[in-house]
């Protein structure tokens, strides 16, 4: 090993790599190795694979919160991690025991068949050895490369590896695979052996884990909401529900933030379960906005509450907070169920692909009316649609009749809810004095309720309609139903009105159907007039909560800033409970400690005492930012660290506000946010000035995002280029924002490389003209050197580069690069910033130089 002017002795280089790394040592560095280990495997993975397989791996932050749903329990434990990716879990497990110092052995078994992910496995496992070793926690890890349900089958059966083996585990922390299954594929056949009746992957998994627990072994997993309700999903909640008790559920309020680099957007919980054959008294149901975030809500609810031992369906119905026990236990107190209504709910029937011989874009003599989602409208049905991209019309003959229902008034419901629509159940009345014909086909993306195959009588079904569309349903749907399907079990599950009561209503909204707030006044006065509830009414609650949220929107919050937290608060400081006005909003001085008084008073949210910082630094700091809010107008020399800080809304904006939900809003709100645009526009803006500029050629210049590694980027290109690549030709720079900051293809293309998965390149490519040296330069400020798997995944990438390939560590500052100096590949050069004159070479004849390939 050489350098330039400084000598770095063999024996201080020799001790770096013989001794364990330090960051390995200490559990929250061994947390942020592995997600960098997940990062760099991210990269490499096929996406068409990643699909296939049904992969997802484990954000860091959630990996966290599933490791602390765990209870002590012995002194060793034997972890499975079935799917286990690149081992974030068992690595967040293994950090979480080593902080609690609550086991002294751990014992883990891990199944991964992509070999990809396999070999970021079982350097996870290493890391998590060397973690524990320091904690005095002796560790032994086993990766197992097969298929967990061929080797779970296998296991339960008693011939796990040909052998008589009955091993089993005391916990399991799992992300499964996400993937339907065919119904005569070979896992179905595999799962088939044990009794286990599986749609999909992740039920598979978690059915298998389940019989590979001991009597009391934990469970915790992520996995899609689904499972909760619906008939696809009833042999699974049998299962689990027969073999589990269910100890906490997560629920977050966000569906698109979880593992929104995966774009998945589907509702997502996190739940903790033991083997056992009876349940608990009590299940823990938690409610975030996302994994780290520290104002989570909990509370404790009567097993009873979530698995209704009368439900023939075993729906998992999940109520968050006391505003939504409230609206469960207005729905209890309903009379009346489908049957004894005398009605019925199916299934459209008219399956468009399988009917279109007879489907008919416009109505003609031979037709009949065939109606879809959209043809439904402000609860009413109409037709036909022009310039409508479906079809208006089946033809009635014998081959159809069986797809059509006669003539009559029925309540139709979307079986998908649209992104647009705020409603999960969206009804609507289907009137044949506004459709006339003799019979009528409903497409198989619509629910229908009918009498016996029959229409309704017309009042019962404008009130039947008028119910279902109610935010009380909406909201009390919404606590066991995870996704945006709507299935006819799920209907048949609720609890109804009187006859009597839906038909006094249905006159009410006959003649004109009613915006939101009067409809649900209409519901709450014919079903609920005496409910006092706490005080508190659920659903003008729950409806001012969701006006408060838009109105976030409107003014231009950012994302993070839009949630319920921040609703509330924003109610708070309107002083708005749920029977006011906008119209009538004030501006009390308020502290947070009386904001979040105010969030339970009036709206039953109550907010662990914790949380008063979450509120302060997530949701009022950016209020005043944004000018929703101005801090101690009473006294603004108080120091902003004082406990008695309080904040008030200023009266322009208090003007503004009280014109929400009048024809003058939006006109008002545009005058205001042409004049001092969006917080969401300001912090562009912001992040616009301090981006940093670099010259990538003569004459031209780009600019990166500020902070992460852009700030050494910048060095590179100005002080390490200038003296070891003089004259050198930028082709490449991946800005921490933006991979493809800058890009000279047709150059590149010129020595010979063609790049077609950007995340695999350096951070910086130079072509060195003068000596025909392709620079390949990875800035280091919290991960990434050139170590041996980077070093030949580049030398891999250009490897058909006609000229030769140097590769070149950049760090800060000497500290950093101590931090990584046994990971650091032979071959290699590295660069420090705070020494730019000097170059650090690690062994090889060459200094500075390419190496034959």
């Amino acid at each position: 090993m050489s350098r330039s002017t400084d000598i770095l002795a063999p024996s201080r280089y020799a001790a770096a790599i013989t001794s364990p790394n330090e960051h390995a040592l200490i559990p929250d560095a061994l947390l942020s190795r592995v997600d960098l280990i997940r990062l760099a495997a991210a990269q490499r993975l096929d996406v068409s694979q990643r699909t296939a397989l049904g992969q997802f791996m484990t954000p860091l932050p959630v990996a966290r919160l599933m490791a602390g749903m765990f209870e002590p329990r012995g002194n060793a434990i034997r972890l499975l991690d079935a799917g286990a990716g690149v081992g974030s879990l068992t690595a967040a497990f293994v950090a979480e025991r080593c902080q609690r110092h609550d086991v002294n052995r751990i014992e883990v078994t891990a199944y991964e068949v992509d070999p990809v992910l396999v070999e970021h496995l079982e350097e996870t496992m290493r890391q998590c050895k060397e973690t524990c070793s320091a904690a005095g926690i002796t560790f032994t890890s086993r990766v197992v490369r097969e298929d967990f349900i061929d080797e779970g089958v296998r296991a339960i059966n008693g011939d796990l590896f040909g052998t008589a083996s009955k091993e089993r585990y005391d916990a399991a922390i799992l992300n499964p695979p996400y993937r339907k299954l065919r119904a005569d594929g070979p896992e179905r056949r595999a799962l088939q052996q044990i009794g286990v009746e599986a749609g999909n992957l992740y039920t598979a998994f978690l059915a298998l884990v389940t019989r590979l627990l001991v009597d009391g072994g934990q469970l915790v997993a992520i996995t899609p909401r689904s499972f909760c309700n619906g008939p696809y999903f009833r042999p699974f909640r049998d299962d689990l529900l027969g073999r589990m008790s269910l100890r906490r559920i997560h629920v977050f309020e966000r569906r698109d933030h979880l593992f929104k680099g995966d774009d998945v957007i589907q509702e997502n919980v996190i739940f903790a379960a033991e083997r056992a054959k009876k349940h608990g008294a009590t299940v823990l149901i938690s409610s975030s906005a996302h994994a780290d975030d520290e104002g989570a809500t909990e509370r404790a609810v009567p097993y009873e509450e979530v698995v209704r031992p009368r439900d023939p369906e075993r729906f998992i119905r999940l109520t968050t907070d006391g505003l939504e026990a409230d609206i469960a236990a207005r729905m209890d107190r309903l009379p009346a169920s489908l049957t004894s209504l005398g009605l019925e709910v199916s299934t459209g029937r008219v399956v468009d692909f399988r009917a279109r011989p007879f489907l008919r874009r416009d109505p003609s003599k031979e037709c009949v009316p065939l109606i879809y989602p959209g043809h439904c409208k402000n609860g009413l049905v109409s037709w036909p649609r022009h310039a409508f991209t479906k079809p208006n019309a089946i033809i009635d003959t014998p081959r159809t009749q069986d797809l059509l229902v006669p003539a009559g008034t029925y309540v139709v419901v979307n079986r998908f809810s649209a992104k647009e629509e705020k409603r999960r159940v969206v009804a609507s009345v289907f009137d044949p004095k506004r459709v006339p014909c003799e019979r009528v086909g409903f497409e198989n993306h619509l629910n229908y309720f009918h009498a016996g195959g029959a229409g309704l009588s017309a009042r019962l079904a404008w009130g039947l309609s008028a119910f279902l569309n109610s935010t009380l349903v909406d909201a009390f749907f919404r606590q066991f139903n995870g996704h945006t399907q709507v299935n006819a079990t799920d209907l048949r599950s609720l609890k109804y009105p009187s006859k009597d009561s839906l038909e006094r209503l249905g006159s009410r909204v006959r003649e004109k159907w009613p915006d939101q707030n009067a409809l649900d006044g209409m519901v709450e006065e014919e079903l609920f007039p005496m409910a006092t509830e706490n005080n508190v009414d659920p659903v003008r609650a729950k409806r001012k909560i969701d006006e408060a949220l838009q109105v976030l929107k409107d003014v231009g919050v950012p994302r993070e800033q839009q949630n319920e937290r921040s609703a509330l608060t924003l109610l708070a400081l309107l002083d708005l409970k749920p029977g006011g006005t906008w119209a009538e909003v004030s501006a009390p001085l308020r502290g947070i400690t009386e904001m979040m008084d105010f969030f339970q008073a009036e709206y039953g949210k109550k907010y662990a005492p914790n949380t008063r910082e979450t509120v302060r630094r997530f949701t009022v700091h950016q209020f005043v930012q944004a000018g929703l809010a101005v801090q101690n107008p009473d006294e603004p020399s108080r120091p902003t660290n004082s406990p008695n800080n309080v904040y008030q809304v200023p009266d322009e904006v208090l003007a503004l506000l009280r014109s929400v939900g009048t024809p003058q809003w939006k006109a008002e709100l545009g005058k205001r946010l042409k004049r001092i645009g969006t917080l969401q526009e300001r912090y562009a803006h912001e992040r616009t000035m301090q981006r940093i500029p670099v010259t990538v050629a003569p004459g031209k210049t780009i600019t990166l995002s500020a902070g992460g590694q852009n700030v050494l980027v910048k060095q590179i290109l100005d002080e390490f280029c200038a003296r070891y690549t003089p004259g050198g030709q930028v082709i490449y720079i991946g800005d921490t924002d933006e991979k493809w900051a800058y890009f000279d293809k047709e150059q590149l293309a010129t020595l010979g490389v063609k790049v077609e998965e950007h995340g695999k390149m350096p951070d910086v490519v130079v072509f060195h003209q003068a000596k025909k040296w392709l620079v390949l330069i990875e800035a280091v400020t919290s991960h990434g050197p050139v170590n041996p798997k980077r070093h030949a995944e580049l030398k891999t990438l250009f490897n058909k580069a006609k000229v030769g390939l140097v590769f070149v560590t950049a760090f800060l500052d000497r500290k950093t690069l101590n931090k990584y100096l046994g990971d650091i590949a032979w071959e290699t050069e590295v660069w420090v910033a705070d020494a730019p004159t000097h170059l650090i070479h690690f062994n090889g004849e060459r200094f500075l130089g390419p190496y034959e390939k």
